[in-house]
C-alpha cells in the first residue's frame, strides 16, 4: 500500500513539473490546455490513489483474514496433539497399572517359592549331615579293615597307577623305537645300497711310485756322479731326497710331497733314458719334468670336475684337486676317492630330496687338504676347508668338508652325507691296501678287546674285522646286561683302535634246556 502512495505523489509531482514548463514555454492556449491535462491528471491520480487505497484495506483484510485461519488451524493442532498425548499418557498410566499388579503378583510367587526353597535347604542340610556321618564311619571302618590311613591308601593308589604308567610308557616307547629303527635301517639300507650300486668306480687305485727301476747297477755310480755332485744337484734341484743303496737295480726317492716326488721320477727317468747325467742337464731334464707334471695336475683336476658334472670350480681348487692325483692313503688313490665319494654323496642326496650337485661338490672337494698337508700343519679337513673358503666356495660346503673326519660336530644332512660317502668308499672290498700282519693284529686287537670283559665265553671276528660275534655265558650275562656289554665293547674299540668303515657288535646269549626220553 505504501508502495501505491509513492506511485500517486510521484505522479502529481510529474504532472506539476509538465505544467510548470507549458506555462512557461507556450503561450496561453497551450497553457490551458496544459491545466485541462493537469486536472485530467489530478483526476487520474486521485482515481489511482483511490483504487490503491481499496486495494491496500482489500489486502490488509485479506492478510488479516490468513491470520485468523492459520491460527485457528495451529489450535486446532495442538488442541489435537495434546488430546492424542493425553491418550497416550492415559494407555501408559494403564500399562503402568497392569506392570504393578504383575509384580505384586510375581513377588508373592517368589516369596511363597523362597519358602520352599528355605524348607528345601534346611532338610539338605540334614541329610548332608546325616551323609557326612556316614562317610566318616564308613571310612573309619575302612582305615580299620585295609590297616592304612585315607593318605596312605591315597599313595599307594598314586604308586600302583605310577608304575602300570611307567610301564605302558616304557612299553611303547620301546615298541616306537624298534618300528621307528627298524624302519630307518632299512631306508639307510636301502640309500646306501642304491648309492653303491649306482657307482662303479675303478676300486684298483693307482699306488705312487716311490721307486725307481734302473737297466744296470753300473748307472748308479753315474747316478751319484764324481764326488757325490749329481746326486747333490739332483736333491737340491728336485727337493728330494736319493736313495741309493744295495737293492739290485732299483733306486728311492724319499720326499713327503708326492707331486715333487713324480717330479724327480719323471726326471731321473728322462736322464737314465738319455744317458747324459751332469748338473746342467738334471737342472734342464727337471724343468722338463715339472712342466710336464704341472700339465698332467691341471688334466687331471679338469677331468675329475668334468667327470664329478662340476664346472665352475676356482682354477687354483682345480690345480690342488689335480694333484691329488699323486696322493695315495691306504693304498688308495685320493683322487679317485674324492670323484667316488662325489657320485656316492649325489646319489644319496637324489634319494633323500636333497641338491645332488651341492653334495657331489662337498664330496669332490672333502680330501682337498691332502694335496698340501705336508706343507701345512692340522688336519687335514680343516686345511681343506680353510683352503675351499678361502676361494670362496659356500659355507655349508666349507663345514661339510671340515666336518667329514668328526674335526668339528657336524650339524648339516650334507655333512652325514659326506661322512657316510666317505666311509663307503673307504671300506669297500679292496678299496684299501692293508698288509696281512696289520691285518691279523687289527683282528686279534677286537677279540682282545671283546674278551677282556666278564661273561664273554667267545669272540669271532668275521667280515674282515667289520663285525664281531661275542658268545657269552647265559648264567652271568642277562638280555638287559647283553645289550650294556655290547655298547661297552664298541665305545672301546672307538676309543682304542684305528679301522676302515665301522665295526658291529653283536652280542649272542643262548640258553638251551636238554632232557632225555626213556
Amino acid at each position: 500500500m505504501t508502495g501505491i502512495l509513492i506511485g500517486v505523489l510521484v505522479g502529481i509531482a510529474a504532472g506539476a513539473l509538465i505544467a510548470y514548463f507549458l506555462v512557461t514555454n507556450k503561450d496561453n492556449e497551450r497553457v490551458m490546455e496544459a491545466e485541462r491535462k493537469i486536472e485530467q491528471a489530478n483526476v487520474e491520480a486521485a482515481r489511482i490513489a483511490a483504487d490503491a487505497q481499496s486495494l491496500a484495506e482489500t489486502a490488509r483484510k485479506t492478510a488479516l483474514l490468513e491470520a485468523k485461519e492459520e491460527t485457528l488451524k495451529m489450535r486446532q493442532d495442538i488442541e489435537s496433539e495434546e488430546k492424542k498425548r493425553k491418550g497416550e499418557l492415559q494407555r501408559m498410566e494403564n500399562r503402568i497399572m497392569q506392570r504393578e499388579e504383575s509384580l505384586d503378583k510375581r513377588n508373592n510367587a517368589l516369596d511363597k517359592r523362597e519358602g520352599q526353597l528355605s524348607n528345601l535347604q534346611s532338610s539338605l542340610d540334614r541329610r548332608r549331615n546325616e551323609v557326612d556321618k556316614l562317610y566318616a564311619s564308613q571310612e573309619a571302618e575302612l582305615e580299620r579293615i585295609s590297616a592304612l590311613t585315607k593318605e596312605e591308601a591315597h599313595q599307594e593308589i598314586l604308586n600302583r597307577v605310577r608304575e602300570e604308567t611307567i610301564r605302558d610308557e616304557a612299553q611303547i616307547l620301546r615298541e616306537s623305537e624298534q618300528r621307528v629303527r627298524a624302519q630307518a635301517d632299512k631306508t639307510a639300507r636301502e640309500i646306501v645300497s642304491t648309492a653303491i650300486q649306482r657307482c662303479a668306480a675303478d676300486q684298483a687305485g693307482e699306488i705312487t711310485v716311490t721307486s725307481v727301476h734302473i737297466p744296470s747297477d753300473d748307472l748308479k755310480g753315474r747316478i751319484i756322479g764324481r764326488e757325490g755332485r749329481n746326486i747333490r744337484t739332483f736333491e737340491q734341484v728336485t727337493g728330494v731326497t736319493l736313495v741309493i743303496d744295495d737293492t739290485p737295480e732299483t733306486v728311492i726317492l724319499s720326499s713327503f710331497s708326492p707331486v715333487r716326488r713324480e717330479t724327480a721320477r719323471v726326471t731321473l727317468e728322462n736322464l737314465i733314458a738319455d744317458g747324459r747325467i751332469h748338473p746342467a742337464r738334471i737342472e734342464e731334464m727337471y724343468k722338463k719334468a715339472e712342466k710336464l707334471v704341472n700339465e698332467r695336475i691341471q688334466e687331471a683336476g679338469e677331468q675329475a670336475a668334468f667327470d664329478a658334472g662340476i664346472h665352475d670350480l676356482h682354477p687354483e681348487l682345480i690345480k690342488t684337486l689335480g694333484s691329488l692325483r699323486y696322493r695315495t692313503s691306504f693304498g688308495q688313490n685320493v683322487l679317485q676317492h674324492s670323484v667316488q665319494v662325489s657320485a656316492l654323496c649325489g646319489t644319496m642326496a637324489s634319494e633323500l630330496g636333497l641338491d645332488s650337485a651341492f653334495a657331489k661338490r662337498a664330496g669332490l672337494l672333502h680330501d682337498l687338504g691332502k694335496a698340501i698337508d705336508h706343507e701345512v700343519e692340522g688336519p687335514h679337513a680343516i686345511i681343506g676347508a680353510d683352503l675351499a673358503r678361502r676361494y670362496g666356495e659356500r659355507p655349508s660346503i666349507v663345514h661339510a668338508i671340515e666336518a667329514h673326519h668328526g674335526d668339528v660336530e657336524p650339524d648339516t644332512v650334507l655333512d652325514v652325507l659326506v661322512q657316510a660317502a666317505d666311509a663307503i668308499s673307504a671300506a669297500r672290498p679292496g678299496a684299501r691296501r692293508e698288509s696281512a700282519e696289520a691285518y691279523i693284529k687289527r683282528l686279534e686287537k677286537l677279540e682282545q678287546i671283546s674278551n677282556a670283559h666278564d661273561g664273554v665265553e667267545r669272540t669271532y671276528a668275521m667280515q674282515a674285522g667289520r663285525e664281531l660275534h661275542v658268545m657269552v655265558e647265559p648264567s652271568k650275562i642277562s638280555d638287559a646286561q647283553a645289550t650294556v656289554l655290547a655298547h661297552d665293547i664298541a665305545k672301546q674299540i672307538e676309543d682304542e683302535m684305528e679301522y676302515p668303515g665301522q665295526v658291529r657288535v653283536v652280542v649272542i646269549r643262548e640258553s638251551r634246556a636238554v632232557d632225555i626220553a626213556k
